[in-house]
């Protein structure tokens, strides 16, 4: 099983040469004087070291020994705490944080690349950070003043974590169904009673300290989301001097037995009357959450892209020693009773879908981390707003097409391995269990789709899409290589997306039944972006980095891009296929 080894030069040419982010990072006041190319240089160099020699050696053993719960308690596996130690004391759970409460403050494109090493190095490991990041922005965007003073530096410091508790028994998708209450007392706080359930990083013996947010109604709340609050509910109580005190009336009754993620503990958590504090306005609970789910959902379309990048180092070295069969063209080894296997096509094709559909989603995930740099830091209102935009439209593409390629990519790496894929010893199979979860939690990729169609498109009219069509349109018309395959692309997308405004009024199934279809779509437009805009970086350079990613950006126009036909065709197909059985009949 090979060992991982982060793609760092492919981060570089993405931050240095695709993007100009040092260029971006000198004109916003914020980051400027925290970063520049040689300090991102430093960080993902760093990043590499941690993730190779620390984290990814606990991936195979994590998942065979799992979390274990007894007790009332969670341990995870052999190293995984002196592990998280050594990545707290670094300061990397606070990457992007607020440096008012001791994060680093580094700009959105480099912590994403440094959270895709994470997710490709050992994928349970990495969720107990992201989520105490993602609690950290909510924290900062919505608590008191006072919230934020007494647990964000312990947070960022990788001594306290933090969890997001939403779902329970009875509410999954569906946040209005639930029924977790928030009694307020006398001092201010609140007592939070009821039970959730599939809570990542519930408990854990990582941390000292678990800040979960939780989502209850108050007693006069009305029915439905909006009357769903947000609390600040710790593990341990916290006296008034940021010193622990007694635990609180919460624990965990169980973890979950999974597929995979075995290292990372799936909670039950159970709240009787656990004290805790408002984050937000009263019934604004769900938007207050909605900035640390945003958050998870790049974050787990990062684990599609770190886990496909895993399975491909893995598939390529395979591929390149293992002999079966001769080359169809002739012998590759004459001295050799056969040749290795990457010289036969359809290795070749699927390690190239590996390539292509990776690195496009890399290259997005570096773009969508520009957009929430500018959305964050530009001093240019009319700037941000456009990111901002960009950035809601966008999200749940990259959490659905990141995972849904991910898996395929994974399923893939494994196929070439054979019969060594399938079983424990190279890898392959972890990564198959693994990464299949990114595609359900954190809203499955089915309401990911419905929430592109119907809110970030059909129900801001379009506004958002357009600002997206007219960056693809305007470089698409400046580049002769690609532009013309990247602008039948566009127009599909534009075409499909009048089509569904225009029949969404007489047939209401219309949107959901396109869903899926018109996410994919939009997705493999957005990668030919980002293939043409790499292509356009690479080219006139000499080297072999340079000929590869124009020679994957042509495999992509020319094999996986064609996929928006049959996509389109089937969006347009409407909702009387879906519904000619009855529930009865299946």
């Amino acid at each position: 099983m090979p060992d991982y080894k982060a793609p760092l030069r492919d981060m570089r040419f993405l931050l240095n040469e695709t993007f100009d982010a040092p260029a971006l990072w000198r004109r916003l006041p914020a980051l400027a004087e925290r970063v520049d190319s040689d300090t991102a240089d430093a960080i993902l160099e760093e990043a590499a070291k941690l993730t190779a020699g620390l984290i990814a050696p606990l991936n195979r053993s994590g998942d065979e020994q799992g979390a274990q719960w007894q007790d009332g308690k969670v341990t995870t596996p052999a190293g995984f705490a002196q592990a998280y130690a050594t990545y707290a004391e670094g300061g990397w759970v606070g990457l992007a944080g607020n440096p008012d409460f001791g994060g680093m403050g580094m700009p959105k494109m480099l912590s994403v690349q440094f959270e895709e090493m994470v997710y490709a190095a050992n994928a349970s490991f990495a969720l107990y950070s992201t989520l105490s990041a993602g609690a950290c922005l909510a924290i900062d965007a919505h608590a008191s003043q006072a919230l934020k003073d007494k647990y964000l530096p312990a947070m960022y410091a990788g001594r306290w974590a933090g969890s997001m508790c939403l779902t329970e028994p009875q509410a999954g998708s569906d946040l209005g169904l639930i029924r977790t209450r928030a009694e307020p007392l006398a001092d201010g706080s609140y007592a939070i009673s009821g039970t959730k359930i599939f809570i990542t990083g519930g408990d854990q013996d990582l941390t000292e300290n678990i800040i979960h947010l939780v989502l209850a109604r108050l007693p006069d709340a009305p029915a439905g989301s909006r009357g769903i609050s947000l609390f600040l509910v710790p593990k341990v109580l916290v006296d008034d001097h940021g010193a622990l005190a007694q635990g609180n009336a919460l624990s965990c009754g169980s973890i979950e037995h999974k597929m995979g993620i075995k290292a990372s503990a799936t909670c039950v958590m159970n709240f009787d009357g656990a004290t805790g504090w408002l984050v937000g306005d009263p019934g604004r609970g769900l938007a207050a959450m909605f900035t640390m789910m945003n958050y998870e959902r790049l974050s787990i379309g990062l684990q599609g892209i770190g886990c496909a990048d895993m399975s491909s180092q893995t598939a390529v070295a395979y591929a390149l020693d293992r002999l079966q069969s001769r080359a169809p063209d002739g012998p590759v080894h004459k001295d050799k009773a056969a040749d290795p296997i990457i010289a036969h096509p359809d290795v070749r094709r699927m390690l190239l879908t590996i390539k292509a559909l990776t690195e496009g989603g890399r290259a997005f995930a570096t773009w969508l981390g520009q957009q929430l740099d500018i959305s964050k830091y530009s001093d240019d209102a009319q700037e941000r707003q456009h990111a901002e935009l960009l950035v809601a439209l966008l999200t749940p593409v990259a959490k659905a097409f990141f995972t849904d390629t991910g898996l395929e990519s994974c399923v893939l790496g494994q196929q070439v391995l054979g019969g060594h894929g399938y079983v424990r010893e190279w890898g392959q199979e972890q990564l198959v269990r693994d990464v299949r979860i990114a595609q359900i939690y954190e809203g499955t990729n089915g309401i990911q789709a419905l929430d592109l169609i119907s809110r970030k498109v059909l129900g801001n009219g379009g506004q958002s899409l357009a600002l997206f069509a007219k960056e693809v349109r305007t470089f698409a018309d400046t580049d002769p290589q690609f532009g013309a395959p990247l602008l039948h692309a566009l127009d599909h997308l534009v075409n499909l997306t009048t089509h569904l405004q225009q029949t969404a009024a007489q047939d209401p199934r219309a949107p959901g039944a396109a869903s899926v279809d018109y996410l994919h779509l939009f997705g493999y437009t957005a990668y030919a972006y980002m293939w043409a805009r790499m292509a356009r970086a690479a080219e006139g350079y000499t080297g072999e980095f340079y000929t590869a990613k124009l020679a994957t950006a042509r495999f992509y126009f020319s094999h996986l891009l064609p996929r928006i036909e049959a996509l389109a065709i089937t969006a347009r197909a409407g909702s009387a296929g879906l519904y000619a059985l009855g529930a009865e009949q299946f």
